[in-house]
């Protein structure tokens, strides 16, 4: 078996391929960022090492990328993998070279390999026979779909790969909720990033909670793209964020990625509120922007990653899970308590309990 010098030299010489072939577009960062684990920290599992590659948008998209990262980080800071164990790399503008980057984290032999994005489940559907002692996570992932989701091999061919999702619309109703309870208006928006089942997940629960509180409601919806470029181009989530308010939405919630930051700015210019997605976007938030983001859809990428962290180092990645709000999979912000005051939240975690009890079930297509 090769030395952990040998696979890091692996890596290394891969991963500069990757660069020199991609120009400025992405660029690859080695070792966990902004972590406590390392020489002077609290001692840490040195038995396994951890390659995360992550999707369109990258570090600093404030939402799903990020929020991936700070499961990576909490984990390198309660010991379950050391820092120096850790290596990342962030995809280019396009997410051409996302199979090589995550290939390249293969072949150098991490324990596990996290790939931030459903995007990455065809590569690691592909490879995964290929390193039957490696464990592979996909966020959002679809991989162990297999041949049913037109994939190469089914699940049983790959035990190895793990596919951890969420009930987006279970979330995404109590910020419906919030939206028409805030605004008690008759048109709020909805931006989403690519078309497709995942995003919709979010646009379903969001329009299911605004009718909870008044059927008559108007949910303006739309979309930035057809692929996942549509993650990173905040040019035109302000733009139809602007069309959004322009055509009378009060409040719009995006799922966007990093293309949310044009809704934030076009919501500073508008003066009408927005609801942010996966991390707590009020805490990363401009203070202009601070007071109009009324709350933000908590999608707990974090917890994903954590936990996938400690179960490889516990012995094994095991099967596929998912997250709702019952497994603290999702939830909504309360940063801004000066606009989601205390009368509607506490709506929304009466809405909270009774869908952890199962007595409201939220759909997860739109029109459902």
């Amino acid at each position: 078996m090769r030395s952990w010098r040998a696979k890091m030299l692996v890596l290394i010489g891969v991963l500069s391929i990757v660069a020199a072939a991609c120009g400025d577009d992405g660029g690859d960062e080695t070792g966990g960022t902004g972590g406590t684990g390392g020489t002077g920290a609290a001692e840490c599992n040195a038995d396994i090492q951890v390659g995360m590659a992550f999707d369109i948008g990258g570090l600093g998209d404030k939402s799903f990328n990020d929020s991936a990262n700070a499961g990576l980080q909490q984990a390198i800071a309660d010991g379950l993998v050391c820092e120096e164990n850790v290596v990342t790399n962030e995809a280019n503008s396009t997410g051409s070279d996302r199979d090589q980057n995550l290939q390249a984290l293969a072949d150098a032999g991490f324990n596990l390999v996290i790939g931030v994005g459903f995007a990455f489940s065809p590569g690691v559907n592909t490879i995964a026979p290929d390193y039957p002692d490696q464990s592979f996570m996909i966020v959002d992932g679809y991989a162990t779909c297999g041949t049913a989701c037109g994939l190469t091999n089914d699940a049983e061919a790959i035990p190895n790969v793990a596919d951890y999702t969420f009930k987006e619309q279970e979330g995404s109703f109590l910020v419906g909720a919030a939206a028409v309870l805030k605004c008690q208006c008759k048109t709020i928006g909805f931006l989403g990033g690519q078309t497709g089942p995942l995003i919709e997940k979010f646009q379903a629960g969001y329009e299911a909670g605004a009718a909870q509180i008044d059927p008559e409601v108007e949910v303006l919806v739309e979309y930035i793209g057809d692929d996942t470029t549509a993650f990173n181009d905040p040019v035109k989530g302000e733009q139809l964020s602007t069309a959004m308010y322009d055509d009378g939405a009060e409040i719009v919630y995006h799922a966007a990625g990093a293309s949310g930051a044009g809704l934030f700015n076009a919501a500073v210019e508008a003066q009408k509120f927005a609801i942010g997605v996966d991390s707590d976007q009020y805490l990363t938030a401009s203070p202009e922007q601070q007071p109009w983001i009324l709350t933000s859809m908590l999608k707990r990428v974090d917890v994903s990653v954590f936990n996938a962290i400690e179960a490889v180092g516990a012995g094994s990645l095991g099967s596929s899970q998912v997250f709702g709000m019952a497994e603290d999979g999702v939830d909504y912000a309360t940063s801004n308590p000066e606009e989601l005051t205390a009368d509607i939240t506490e709506q929304l975690d009466e809405f909270k309990q009774q869908i952890i009890d199962g007595t409201i079930i939220v759909p997860d297509t739109p029109g459902a």
